[in-house]
């Protein structure tokens, strides 16, 4: 069963050498992203399941100590997922959960084994939720570490550009993963993220499957636009 999950937003600038002189803009995000780590630890969870987008290359599992790497950001950096071998990796992590793993040597995780999954944008909802359920029934206590941005259109200079439809998206998506609303993140309308270039809508639908039954209630702990682009920070326990 789902125990804990914690929603963060993934993009590479949350690292600060990514981000180098414009670091301190991502500050109270990395802060809000090591608060919903916190919650995740406190839940005592036997397994720590990190999902996020992915290419078509990067979908999939990623077992325990598969390396990523933000060197194709011109940084000389490499994590890993968890801790042990990367023996059984045939590829490294996608750039989302590249970032989790960050996340998690950064707060220091060594309260359960991680293991990976990436999962493409085009994956239907109800697949999605199919893939949370199964999830959910591995082990006893299960938490996850849920990576996606919202849209990528909410200024003139972001990555998507300027969309009018992009505000009350995200405000819809934070509102109901900052209630831990399950209904509400399984009608989240597929087409219009995929419109809006929001990353995490797959993910967040995954994680809606994952919590059906659990009654877990929900923090919003961050929500911003900068660079154009939705984040969402959110924990559920």
């Amino acid at each position: 069963m789902l125990v804990a999950a914690a929603v963060c937003p993934c993009p590479p600038l949350l690292v600060p050498e990514v981000a180098s002189g414009a670091a301190p803009e991502l500050d109270a995000a990395r802060a809000a992203c090591t608060e919903a780590l916190g919650v995740l630890a406190a839940a005592r969870p036997h397994l720590l399941l990190v999902v996020g987008p992915a290419e078509q290359s990067g979908r999939g599992p990623h077992p325990e100590g598969t390396r990523g790497s933000f060197r194709g950001f011109g940084v000389d950096l490499d994590v890993r997922l968890g801790t042990g071998s990367d023996e059984q990796a045939e590829r490294e992590l996608p750039t989302s959960l590249a970032v989790a793993a960050w996340l998690l040597e950064r707060t220091g995780w060594s309260h359960a084994p991680v293991e990976g999954l990436g999962v493409g944008e085009p994956l239907a909802a109800e697949r999605c939720v199919a893939v949370g359920r199964e999830i959910a029934g591995r082990v006893a206590r299960v938490a996850l570490l849920v990576m996606g941005d919202a849209s990528a259109c909410r200024t003139l200079k972001a990555p998507g550009y300027l969309d009018e439809r992009a505000a009350g998206f995200d405000e819809a998506a934070g509102r109901a993963l900052g209630a831990a609303d399950v209904p509400a993140l399984k009608a989240l309308d597929a087409e219009l993220a995929y419109e809006l270039k929001v990353s995490g809508r797959a993910p967040w639908q995954v994680l809606a499957g994952a919590a059906e039954g659990a009654d877990l209630t929900g923090t919003l702990l961050y929500e911003d636009a900068p660079y154009g682009v939705g984040y969402v920070v959110a924990a559920w326990s």
